[in-house]
């Protein structure tokens, strides 16, 4: 089976904040540099597996190769369970780069201050809405909350992510700005007949 990474990593919110279509004048008001996040999920009340579990049961040559495609876009999942390491760049933190592709989804934000962003997405693939907040303690903490009821093979479903950031500097170290638009698990080469 198939799976998009960017639905493996609920970056998917600031990550959640990716619901937005964000240009210079909208950037998060956060540091560039290497990000610890921690994640929590559950869906329909139930708390969910992290992508750390979802590597357990990969194949040990997939979870390397998952793991490096992953670094090579900006995220360590070495961390353990629902940690990751993210490195963004003022570039791409100012040019969107840290929300992945949103064409296909319309954000309204009822609030964008400062300390504070409030949200409201609707998304045509998968169709679904989110409702999101992200509060900005300083530029080297934050905390995203978001709701998102989505509808999948005719079943709806609703996950509830918290996100908690940590700037942990402005060296990323070996950790390659992240690039999420391009994440997508490595493509398993055709059998040779």
């Amino acid at each position: 089976m198939r799976v998009h990474l960017l639905r493996l990593l609920p970056l998917a919110g600031l990550f959640a904040l990716c619901a937005t279509t964000a240009h210079a004048q909208n950037t998060p008001p956060i540091k560039p540099g290497l990000w610890q996040v921690h994640n929590e999920r559950e869906i329909d009340g139930k708390k969910a597996p992290d992508v750390a579990d979802h590597l357990k049961t990969m194949s040990p040559q997939a979870r390397q190769r998952m793991e490096a495609s992953m670094k090579l876009h900006g995220v360590d999942m070495s961390g353990g369970p629902g940690q990751m390491k993210m490195c963004m760049t003022r570039e791409s933190l100012d040019q969107g780069k840290w929300q992945g592709e949103q064409t296909r989804c319309k954000t309204d934000f009822s609030t964008r201050s400062s300390s504070v962003w409030k949200w409201h997405s609707s998304c045509e693939q998968p169709p679904s809405t989110t409702d999101g907040e992200a509060v900005f303690a300083s530029p080297e903490s934050y905390t995203v909350k978001s709701s998102t009821t989505m509808t999948m093979q005719g079943q709806t479903r609703v996950s509830k992510m918290t996100l908690n950031a940590k700037w942990l500097g402005a060296d990323c170290g070996d950790l390659k700005p992240i690039t999420p638009q391009q994440l997508k698990p490595p493509v398993k080469p055709a059998a040779k007949p």
